[in-house]
């Protein structure tokens, strides 16, 4: 697995703010009202692909956090870009499969067969999809929070 979050790059859009908690490089995430940036927090939910990457310019790692109020590097990547994501907990992921938001800043594979499922909210949200699965990664058997937990993802 890679040690950076962007894997294809075509478009380079990047911006920095401040996280308004621990975000880890990887998670998708979101602006609040306050300006500052969180985990996206709306499982299955509208979402504008936005990922964390490490802070390379100041010697930063995939594994090296943010803490609340630090500078965030964020990358917004494009149609055909790939990020090394962070793929939730007793997720299964299939090659091809398309990824939501888990609402924690993970990603989880789309369910629209379960009436229950946060993700029957696709008939209300229009652009929930954030992307499909390059690589398959089986997270079924995790029970806690695990940042090696990555997934390889095209933007669509």
């Amino acid at each position: 697995m890679s040690n950076t979050v962007k894997i294809k790059n075509y478009s380079d859009v990047m911006e920095e703010g401040v996280a308004n908690a621990t975000i880890t490089p990887g998670m998708l995430i979101e602006q609040m009202s306050t300006g500052k940036y969180r985990a996206h927090s709306t499982p299955g939910g509208n979402v504008l692909p936005m990922f964390a990457v490490e802070d390379e310019l100041q010697g930063g790692l995939i594994s090296d956090a943010y803490d609340a109020d630090d500078p965030v590097q964020i990358w917004i990547p494009g149609k055909g870009d790939q990020v090394n994501a962070l793929l939730a907990n007793g997720e299964n992921a299939a090659i091809g499969n398309f990824l939501v938001s888990n609402g924690d800043g993970y990603l989880k594979v789309l369910d629209l067969q379960s009436a229950d499922s946060d993700d029957a909210l696709a008939a209300i949200y229009g652009q929930q999809i954030v992307g499909a699965a390059v690589t398959a990664v089986d997270m079924s058997g995790a029970s806690e929070v695990d940042p090696d937990g990555r997934i390889v993802v095209r933007i669509i």
